[in-house]
């Protein structure tokens, strides 16, 4: 399995993140602000920077205010097609 921050998966995880939070109006510095976090905290995993854990992934779609399980879904259709 590649441990890369460029791999498709990752960048679309990245994509959606950024889609939602833009959808939502909201700054990087408002999401920050909302996980407690600095500003480039935001800036480095949407920059692809930096990996995401699970447990920060679930805050951050709580911040965003959307469906953990949609975000995978997309990301399992994507792997899905991949390997059709």
């Amino acid at each position: 399995m590649q441990k890369s921050l460029r791999t498709p998966r990752q960048q679309l995880l990245i994509s959606l993140l950024v889609e939602a939070r833009r959808a939502r109006g909201m700054t990087q510095a408002e999401v920050a602000l909302a996980l407690g976090k600095p500003q480039s905290f935001v800036a480095k995993y949407e920059n692809g920077e930096r990996r995401i854990d699970v447990i920060e992934f679930m805050d951050i779609v709580a911040a965003l205010d959307i469906s953990p399980a949609a975000i995978l879904a997309r990301i399992e259709a994507a792997r899905d097609s991949a390997t059709d």
